[in-house]
């Protein structure tokens, strides 16, 4: 079992919940009927036990055997010994991207670093897909190291789907995010555009 985008992820995990939250209110059903029943049983037997067992093994067993199918684990594990294809590197202040690229064009299966650092504030750095669902996110937190060099803010990925992304900070970092009529001044438009990959995903 492999997830090659958080989309897949994310679907897997909403079917597999549902199921597990159908069997847990199966259990207050369960007490729900003896308590209803003429002649009252006690529900504390084997069988109940046996069942609220069987949750809990499903339950930490989900985790146990796809922790390392989410496809960002694996690599923020090892990521000291991934040499990424391409490094961007730029800078936000006063609520405005510093030397940001006008576009990024990504071959499928290129896993890709982005270096972002803060020079006042605390922001975020969020890829979204056109139907507006989240991609990657992370936190950029403002400060300098021991030399006064922008401490920074990186995240690797690998885009394994075809897709036009849209960029924008997600953390509130003040009303100055927002012109008078509510629009994101830090948006970017199709700001990462992923080419090269089959329909299913991967080349």
């Amino acid at each position: 079992m492999t997830f090659t985008n958080s989309a897949e992820l994310l679907a897997f995990h909403e079917t597999a919940y549902t199921i597990y939250a159908l069997l847990i209110i199966s259990v207050i059903a369960w007490f729900g009927y003896n308590l209803t029943r003429k002649e009252a049983k006690s529900i504390v037997r084997i069988p109940f036990y046996g069942y609220i067992a069987f949750l809990v093994a499903g339950g930490v067993g989900h985790h146990i055997f796809t922790y390392n199918t989410i496809p960002w684990v694996s690599q923020d594990i090892t990521r000291h010994s991934i040499t990424p294809d391409a490094t961007y590197k730029f800078e936000i202040e006063d609520h405005k991207w510093i030397g940001l690229p006008k576009k990024i064009t990504v071959q499928c299966g290129q896993t890709i670093e982005f270096d972002v650092r803060s020079r006042d504030l605390v922001y975020g750095f969020g890829l979204f897909r056109q139907d507006g669902s989240l991609v990657l996110q992370m936190q950029v937190n403002p400060g300098t190291d021991v030399t006064g060099i922008l401490e920074s803010n990186d995240l690797l990925w690998t885009f394994n789907h075809n897709g036009v992304f849209n960029l924008t900070s997600t953390e509130y970092s003040g009303p100055a995010q927002y012109s008078e009529d509510g629009k994101d001044l830090m948006f970017v438009k199709n700001f990462v555009e992923v080419v090269g990959c089959e329909d299913g995903g991967k080349k």
